[in-house]
C-alpha cells in the first residue's frame, strides 16, 4: 500500500487497494492526474459495450501482474481511477465475454489486451500459440477457429504505459506550407539515419537521429518542404517474418494508432519515445519542414481468424471488424486478413480522436492513408460520402491539416484514383505510370504524358479540385528505387524469403540493355541520364512531386522491389554514395530543380490550365509544340512520337498575389525526348520569345549557351530553357 493510500484509509476508512475507485468514463485510454483529494493517480477507461467483466492488469518491474476489477460502466464504458499509479507504469487489459464464433464473439480473459488508446508501448510481440485466442494446432483446422485457447498470453505480448501528458507546444511554430508550394520526401525514419556518418551512432535509427542537425541538414540543403513518414504508430511483426527471422521493416502492421514505435526510440521505452518523437517534430518545425504520416487504419495487426488476439478482436470483436457473411470470418480488402469497419461510429471515433491526437499533442500537419479506400467502404462498396470521410470533412480540425489518399485497396471496385471529395489529396500512380512508360520508350505517343505534365485535370479538376490534388512521384516505398528502375527488368526478391513470388512484376522499368550492376561506360551513362530526366520530369510537373529518400543519392536494393522486410543495408541508405561525383551530381541537379521551382510560381501552379489566351492576341497559359517548333494539333496528339515540348508562360498566368494583383513570373520551355535518337527541335518564336537561355540539359553537365534557332535535343534527354524577351 502506498503513503496515499494509507492516508486516505486514515481520514476514509479501510479500502481494498486491489478494487479502483470509480474515476471517469472519459476520456478513453489512461490518464494520468490529480483526482478531487488531491492525491496523484491514473484513471483507466476502456469501450468495451458487449463485455461481461472487465479486468485492468498492471505489471510490477519483476513482471508479476496484479488485476484489479473495472466495476464502473458508463455510457458503454468501462472505467476506475487507481491512486499511486504513475507514468511508467505498464498495463493491459483482460476482456471476459461470450465464446461464441459463428456470431462472432470471441472475448477470451486469457489473452491480455493492449488498450487502444494506449500512447506508449513497451516490448514486443512474440510470435506464439498462445496468443491466438483460438487453438491454432487443433487437428480439425476446418473448425480450429471455433475451439478456444485457455492458455495465457502475458508473456508473448506488448504491455501499455502510462504517459503524462505535460507539453503545450507553446515554442512551436508550424511551417503551415501551402499544397502548391509543397514538396514531399517521403522517408523512413531508421532507414534514413542509419548510415549516416554525421549522427552518433548511439542515435541512428531514431527519431532523435532524425532530428540530428545532420540530418535535416540534408533535407534543408536539398529543399524539401516536408517529410512523410512511413508508419511510426506501434506496429508488430507478423508471425511469417518471426520464423524466417525477419522482421516487418516498413511497418505498415499497425498495434496501438496512438502510440509512437518503441523501436525509433533512443531513450526508452516506458514514455520516453513519446517525448522524443516531439522533440523530433520540433526540430524539423524549426527548419521550416513539416511532418506527415503514413497511418494505416485500414487494418491492425491481429491478422485473421487465426491470428493474434491483441487488442481489438478481444475487446469487441463484431465492434472493430468487417465481419464476412458467415461471421466467424472477416471481410478483407486490404490483404493482411482483416479490414477495420469505419461503418460502426466508435471505429470512427476511435481513428479520428488518434488523428486529433497526432496534430494536437504530437505536433505533426497531416497524413497519407494506406489504402484508403477500404476506410471509405460502405455496405455497397466504397463511397465518397462514407461517415469516415464526413467525419473528417467536418472536423474543425483535421479540415485544416494535410489529407492525402492512397486511393485503392484490393478488393472490388476499389480503385479510386481521381474520385476523392475535395480536401483530399491523392497519390497519383497514373502518372507514376506515364512518366515510366514515356522514358523507357513503351507509349506510342504523348497524349497521356500531357495530361500528367500538366496537373492531371482529366482526373482533377471537377468537383472543384485544384492540381495539387494530384501527388505526382516516380517511386515510393513500395517498387524500384530510382535507380533500380533504370538498372533491372525484373524483381529479384529473394532475400525476402517467399522463392520470389512477393512484389509486383509490373515494374514498368528498364535497365538500359544490362541486368543490374554493369561496368559498360555506355550503360552507365546512359542510366544516369535516365535519372536525371525522370527527376527533372517530377520536378517540372504540375502538382505536388513526391521524392523517395535516397533517389537524390542514387540508392539501390539490388533490384528487390518489396524490401518491406529488409531491416539492413538492403533498405538503409549509404550516405558514401555521395562522395561519388556523378551520384553528387544527382544530389545537386535535384536540389537545384527544386529551388528553381519554389523560386518561380510558373512550375508550381495553383489552378488548372485552360490553355486559352487570357486576353485576345495574348498569349496561352499553355502551349505544346512538336519538333517543328509548331503548337500542337488534334492529329499530333494521336501521332506516334516520343518528343514533346511543353511551354508554361509566365505572362499569362490566371493566378493573382495576396493583393489580388495578377501574378507574373518567367516563362519556361520544356522539351522531352525518350528516343534513342537527337531530334533538332525548333524553338517557338514571337510572341513566345525572341530567344531562350538553357537551365537544364540531362545529356550535358554544362548546357550549351542562350540560343533563338534549334536546339539539338540528345537521344533520351530532357532541356529545360527559360524565354527571353531581349
Amino acid at each position: 500500500m502506498t503513503a496515499w493510500q494509507r492516508q486516505v484509509q486514515a481520514e476514509h476508512g479501510a479500502i481494498d487497494p486491489a478494487v479502483p475507485w470509480p474515476g471517469s468514463w472519459q476520456p478513453l485510454g489512461a490518464r494520468y492526474r490529480t483526482d478531487h483529494a488531491g492525491g496523484h493517480g491514473t484513471n483507466f477507461a476502456l469501450w468495451a459495450p458487449d463485455a461481461e467483466a472487465v479486468e485492468l492488469c498492471l505489471f510490477a518491474e519483476d513482471g508479476t501482474e496484479s488485476r484489479h476489477p473495472l466495476t464502473e460502466r458508463t455510457f458503454q464504458t468501462w472505467h476506475g481511477y487507481l491512486p499511486g499509479v504513475h507514468p511508467g507504469a505498464r498495463y493491459g487489459y483482460r476482456v471476459h465475454g461470450r465464446w461464441d464464433p459463428w456470431t462472432g464473439a470471441r472475448w477470451n480473459p486469457a489473452k491480455l489486451l493492449l488498450d487502444p488508446y494506449a500512447r506508449a508501448v513497451d516490448g514486443s510481440y512474440t510470435a506464439h500459440d498462445a496468443t491466438c485466442a483460438a487453438v491454432r494446432n487443433w487437428p480439425e483446422r476446418e473448425v480450429a477457429d471455433t475451439v478456444r485457447d485457455n492458455r495465457d498470453s502475458a508473456a508473448y505480448v506488448p504491455k501499455a504505459v502510462v504517459v503524462h501528458d505535460d507539453d503545450d507546444w507553446y515554442d512551436d511554430h508550424r511551417p503551415k506550407t501551402p499544397w502548391a508550394e509543397t514538396v514531399l520526401y517521403e522517408l523512413h525514419v531508421r532507414g534514413f539515419t542509419m548510415r549516416h556518418p554525421g549522427i552518433p551512432a548511439e542515435l541512428r535509427g531514431t527519431y532523435a537521429g532524425l532530428a540530428h542537425p545532420a540530418a535535416i541538414e540534408h533535407l534543408v540543403g536539398l529543399g524539401v518542404t516536408a517529410v512523410e513518414l512511413l508508419p511510426v504508430h506501434q506496429y508488430a511483426d507478423e508471425d511469417h517474418l518471426q520464423q524466417r527471422g525477419l522482421t516487418n521493416h516498413w511497418g505498415y502492421n499497425t498495434l496501438a494508432f496512438f502510440a509512437p514505435h518503441a523501436g525509433y526510440s533512443a531513450g526508452g521505452s516506458r514514455g520516453q519515445q513519446v517525448g522524443e518523437f516531439k522533440r523530433m517534430v520540433r526540430a524539423l518545425h524549426a527548419a521550416g519542414i513539416e511532418v506527415i504520416l503514413d497511418v494505416v487504419y485500414n487494418h491492425t495487426a491481429e491478422s485473421g481468424v487465426m491470428g493474434p488476439s491483441l487488442s481489438l478482436r478481444g475487446i469487441d470483436n463484431a465492434g472493430y471488424y468487417r465481419l464476412d457473411r458467415s461471421r466467424r470470418g472477416y471481410a478483407d480488402y486490404t490483404g493482411c486478413g482483416n479490414t477495420l469497419d469505419t461503418r460502426q461510429p466508435h471505429t470512427v471515433r476511435l481513428i479520428t480522436d488518434s488523428l486529433r491526437y497526432w496534430v494536437t499533442e504530437m505536433g505533426v500537419d497531416g497524413f497519407r492513408f494506406d489504402l484508403a479506400a477500404a476506410l471509405a467502404r460502405g455496405s455497397d462498396g466504397v463511397e465518397m460520402h462514407h461517415p469516415f470521410l464526413g467525419a473528417v470533412s467536418q472536423d474543425p480540425l483535421l479540415s485544416r491539416v494535410k489529407l492525402i489518399a492512397e486511393p485503392w485497396d484490393v478488393g472490388p471496385g476499389g480503385y479510386q484514383v481521381g474520385g476523392f471529395p475535395p480536401l483530399w489529396a491523392e497519390w497519383n500512380d497514373k502518372y507514376r505510370d506515364t512518366v515510366r512508360d514515356f522514358w523507357r520508350g513503351a507509349r506510342p505517343d504523348v497524349r497521356e504524358l500531357g495530361y500528367r505534365l500538366s496537373g492531371s485535370s482529366d482526373l482533377y479538376q471537377r468537383g472543384g479540385r485544384r492540381p495539387y490534388a494530384s501527388v505526382n512521384f516516380v517511386t515510393a516505398h513500395d517498387g524500384f528505387t530510382l535507380r533500380d528502375l533504370v538498372s533491372y527488368d525484373r524483381k529479384h526478391n529473394e532475400a525476402n524469403g517467399e522463392q520470389n513470388r512477393d512484389g509486383t512484376d509490373d515494374n514498368r522499368s528498364w535497365n538500359c540493355g544490362v541486368e543490374g550492376e554493369t561496368d559498360d561506360p555506355a550503360v552507365v551513362e546512359l542510366r544516369q541520364r535516365q535519372l536525371r530526366n525522370l527527376m527533372a520530369t517530377l520536378l517540372l510537373s504540375t502538382g505536388v512531386p513526391m521524392l523517395t529518400a535516397g533517389d537524390e543519392l542514387g540508392r539501390t536494393q539490388r533490384g528487390n522491389n518489396n524490401a518491406y522486410c529488409q531491416d539492413n543495408e538492403t533498405s538503409w541508405l549509404d550516405w558514401s554514395l555521395l562522395e561519388d561525383p556523378e551520384w553528387r551530381r544527382l544530389c545537386e541537379l535535384t536540389g537545384r530543380l527544386i529551388r528553381l521551382r519554389r523560386a518561380h510560381p510558373v512550375l508550381r501552379q495553383r489552378a488548372f490550365f485552360s490553355g486559352r489566351a487570357a486576353v485576345p492576341g495574348g498569349q496561352s497559359d499553355l502551349a505544346w509544340f512538336t519538333a517543328g517548333g509548331q503548337e500542337m494539333t488534334e492529329a499530333d496528339w494521336f501521332a506516334p512520337t516520343a518528343v514533346l515540348g511543353m511551354l508554361l508562360s509566365g505572362r499569362a498566368m490566371s493566378e493573382r498575389d495576396q493583393h489580388g494583383c495578377p501574378l507574373t513570373d518567367d516563362s519556361f520551355l520544356v522539351l522531352l525526348n525518350a528516343g534513342h535518337q537527337p531530334v533538332t527541335f525548333t524553338l517557338p518564336g514571337e510572341p513566345w520569345a525572341k530567344r531562350y537561355e538553357t537551365l537544364v540539359d540531362t545529356a550535358r553537365p554544362v548546357p550549351e549557351p542562350d540560343t533563338g534557332g534549334p536546339v539539338t535535343l540528345a537521344g533520351r534527354s530532357l532541356q529545360l530553357l527559360r524565354a527571353a524577351d531581349d
